[in-house]
């Protein structure tokens, strides 16, 4: 193949890949055009306003005369906080124990840990609202943080233990010589290592959360505690729906999981490659 060919190659398999990318962005491009119309111009076929409402965004933000989308958003990174804290924190732990550690009927209990990967999460839904209840945690956020504090998930508990067995025993041996614990081996050996795949475990742990409106709205109900997926609802609750302001803001509510996602991309991919190789 000569210098030519492959340059037209090359500059067919990159108007492909723009065409396709166009394509797949066209969504969010109509998403924003339509978040800078007036209601009156929302069936209208342009894609673009002839004169753009960027006033939606601020009208948008402070729609509701006693809370601000700075406090819904504040509310739901607060939440987001303590979830990818957990999560980390907890699923590393578990993984840890099934993975190094030797106890009776570990092979079984982890058996069961992945059984429940298999169990539909509606079914543990009634059980658990009941349970919250009765303690009196409905409304606050408890239900919504509490379960990632035990494991974060058999799925996350899983891929760290794939990701742990990759790693060379004879460093836990090395550190066992060098007088460190059990647990002193997980601070200063395990968790470092597990930083790729732990980067992981946060991102889904973020966006899970960050998009969880069923458990949101089944466990929130003061309007001061609303999270972002549940201040958008209030738009729909209005007696005229201004479409463009709920647009807007919904487009605005994307913004802290992409951010997230391409500041940890190189580590997701990473993360992701290195658990699979090491299975």
């Amino acid at each position: 193949m000569n210098l030519s060919s492959l340059k037209g190659s090359r500059l067919a398999n990159h108007l492909l890949l723009t065409g396709i990318s166009l394509l797949m962005l066209y969504p969010v491009i109509w998403w924003l055009g339509a978040s800078l119309k007036k209601t009156e111009e929302m069936s209208l076929p342009s894609i673009w306003p002839q004169s753009p409402m960027w006033e939606n965004y601020t009208k948008g933000w402070h729609f509701s005369a006693d809370f601000s989308f700075t406090h819904f958003f504040a509310n739901t990174l607060t939440m987001e906080f303590w979830n990818v804290l957990g999560a980390v924190i907890t699923s590393s732990l578990v993984a840890y124990g099934f993975a190094r550690l030797q106890f009776k009927l570990r092979a079984f209990w982890f058996s069961i840990l992945l059984l429940t990967m298999m169990l539909p999460g509606q079914v543990t839904v009634i059980p658990q609202y009941i349970m919250y209840n009765h303690f009196g945690l409905v409304d606050s956020y408890i239900p919504l943080i509490l379960p990632h504090f035990f494991g974060g998930g058999a799925f996350f508990v899983f891929l760290l233990v794939q990701f742990i067995r990759g790693i060379p025993r004879e460093l836990d041996e090395a550190a066992k010589i060098d007088g460190a614990s059990v647990y002193g081996i997980y601070a200063r050996i395990i968790f470092p290592l597990l930083k790729p795949s732990l980067v992981t475990v946060a991102i889904f742990t973020f966006i899970w959360s960050w998009d969880d409106f069923f458990g949101q709205v089944l466990y929130l109900s003061s309007v001061e505690k609303y999270t972002v997926g549940l201040a958008l609802r209030m738009f729909i609750d209005q007696f005229e729906i201004q479409w463009g302001q709920l647009l807007a803001m919904s487009l605005l509510s994307i913004v802290p999981s992409v951010i997230v996602f391409f500041l940890a991309q190189k580590h997701f991919v990473e993360g992701i490659t290195t658990t699979g190789l090491k299975g």
